[in-house]
């Protein structure tokens, strides 16, 4: 797959991102994160522990994808950190996360944006839809009702090294080829938003 830019060095970070971006706490010290389970219609119907809720076969969540574009029409990816409970290592949109109790989706959106990328920029919410699969290596189910937001931004973004292990710029058409020809190298979520957005051309053109 052809980029037109790639990441600087992630594990060469200096004083100043190490303090923008804190050292992942480890489970003991993390405060319980407490998302919104819903029915089929996005309505909530309860709460749940984020890792309880994709245990068990997982249960339906609200939850949002951030697709980046510049004005070149690229695609910006991320590479999952290592770290991450599951689907690690693969390429996906360059965010994508859960509303916690009490926080508007809105709100949240910018949120993990700014946490894992570095920056911020206005989304706009295209389409959502629901999907179910699950993690062979680590078990774990994501069964979400996820919200599909887009957004530009025409600088390289400074994500957190402790959620992002690569990222790069690539445009449309190869980003299409690579998807068709390497399927396993992306999140399961990933194709099918991506193809939905290109179907019905979401604010895309071709690159």
């Amino acid at each position: 797959m052809q980029v037109e830019s790639s990441n600087p060095q992630l594990a060469s970070i200096g004083k100043a991102e190490k303090e923008r971006f804190p050292p992942r706490q480890t489970e003991k010290q993390k405060v319980p994160e407490i998302i919104v389970l819903v029915d089929e219609r996005d309505n909530p119907i309860g709460y749940e522990e984020k890792l309880a809720a994709h245990r068990d076969g997982g249960k339906l969540h609200r939850a949002f994808s951030i697709f980046i574009f510049n004005s070149k029409k690229q695609a910006l990816l991320q590479l999952r950190s290592k770290a991450k409970h599951h689907f690690q290592s693969l390429w996906s949109n360059p965010c994508c996360s859960h509303p916690i109790k009490g926080e508007k989706l809105e709100a949240a959106v910018h949120r993990k944006l700014k946490q894992e990328l570095g920056f911020d920029t206005p989304l706009k919410e295209t389409f959502s839809f629901v999907y179910k699969a699950t993690d062979p290596k680590s078990g774990l189910t994501e069964h979400e009702f996820d919200h599909v937001f887009i957004g530009q931004y025409d600088r390289d973004p400074k994500p957190n090294p402790e959620e992002v292990d690569d990222w790069k710029w690539v445009t449309l058409a190869e980003l299409q080829r690579d998807l068709d020809k390497n399927p396993a190298k992306y999140t399961p979520w990933f194709p099918i938003a991506f193809n939905k957005l290109r179907k019905e051309n979401l604010g895309l053109s071709e690159a």
